[in-house]
């Protein structure tokens, strides 16, 4: 009864465009296009469901996420179910950064480490809603300096989704009329293109990804943080996904290092970093993402610098799957059976200003943060 009286308030909280309708019954509101169908919530501007065509012609659900809307809010675990997590998203190494020559702290909330911005990011806050088509949905926020420690000066943000044929596009623009102050943006998608349906197994490995124009990725230590160095994956190592197409994400799963890749000192097994895209033709695929099983193959491009891949090592089979998913309704989210693909700036580049990142990352009055990505889906 308090989490819906929650949410009831959150929503009549919202402040609507003129002739903006409000959610449906179950707090969603749901667009679509030929060959795909979304719905999202104003909690984290968030999207909860997304059904596409598998080989079968199936409509399946690609992304993870809850049945009931009203749990976003208080789930104690708070993964981030593709959302928009902000003002900066990833890490902030020790929890400082500077501007100039001062120096400012923020919420040390991942260790010694901040992660997302603190525990008051964009990702934990009710956006508002300013308009709604059939295909297309505009969120935007406003962000009072300070609300996130460390965080100074106004930011006001919008995400915009729109559909097309078998497309999801994401728009998001920001500006920081009063002071400079950190800005990087993503938005935090976890798929499993099975949708959690292969009878075999749950989890991810299975599936393909390709990053053709990814050879280099961000050396990052124990926590997860990058140390500043750029390594280059050699064929067939761990990192690699750029030296063949259509190699399983899981290809490395057996060799010595695998757990622990991620770090948290052996704990982390499989991906929990950032992969550079570089020499990428205007318009390029730099991501594939496939699944055998399902068919379903899923194409992203963007104008970011490179892409976070987490293969949802810190799982821990606590979290229900959705009733649009699995085969049957007592399944779990568990430990490597889905991957976050976020496109983004490189992670705490506000504190490796040797990776020329600083004018990407540092937003003030006058300028204007613009991010584009889409996944196209299609079959293999």
């Amino acid at each position: 009864m308090k989490t819906a009286v929650l949410l009831a308030a959150a929503w009549a909280n919202l402040v609507l465009g003129q002739g903006v309708p409000a959610p449906a019954a179950d707090g969603r509101y749901t667009i679509s296009a030929p060959g795909i169908k979304a719905q999202f919530i104003p909690y984290g501007a968030s999207l909860t469901n997304l059904w596409v065509k598998d080989k079968h012609g199936n409509d399946i659900d690609v992304v993870l996420g809850y049945d009931n809307a009203s749990y976003y809010p208080v789930d104690p675990g708070h993964p981030v179910y593709n959302s928009i997590p902000g003002r900066y998203a990833n890490r902030i190494g020790n929890g400082t950064y500077k501007i100039g020559d001062k120096t400012f702290t923020t919420e040390k909330n991942d260790g010694s480490n901040t992660l997302h911005s603190g525990t008051n990011n964009w990702s934990y806050r009710f956006w508002n809603v300013t308009a709604v088509s059939s295909d297309s949905i505009t969120f935007s926020i406003i962000d009072k300096s300070n609300s996130s420690l460390g965080m100074i000066g106004l930011v006001e943000s919008n995400v915009t989704y729109s559909l097309t044929n078998s497309t999801w596009n994401i728009k998001i623009t920001a500006n920081s009329p009063e002071a400079k102050t950190p800005v990087l943006l993503t938005q935090h998608t976890y798929f499993n293109l099975d949708a959690y349906k292969n009878p075999a197994t749950p989890l991810i490995w299975d599936h393909t990804l390709y990053l053709p124009y990814s050879k280099r990725y961000l050396e990052a230590d124990q926590g997860a943080l990058p140390t500043g160095k750029i390594l280059t994956a050699a064929p067939g190592s761990i990192n690699d996904f750029a030296s063949a197409p259509n190699m399983p994400f899981g290809h490395a799963k057996d060799l010595p290092g695998f757990k622990g890749n991620c770090g948290a000192d052996g704990a982390c097994e499989g991906y929990n970093g950032y992969w550079l895209v570089e020499g990428a033709p205007k318009g390029a695929a730099v991501v594939t993402l496939a699944s055998p099983f399902s068919g379903v193959k899923a194409d992203l491009r963007t104008d970011q610098p490179g892409v976070v891949i987490y293969s949802c090592s810190w799982m821990d089979g606590s979290a229900p799957i959705k009733s649009t998913q699995g085969l049957n309704s007592t399944q779990k989210v568990v430990k490597s059976s889905c991957v976050a693909i976020e496109a983004q700036d490189y992670p705490d580049g506000i504190n490796h200003p040797e990776w020329g990142r600083l004018d990407a990352q540092i937003l003030g009055p006058g300028q204007k943060y613009n991010w584009e990505s889409s996944w196209t889906f299609g079959l293999l």
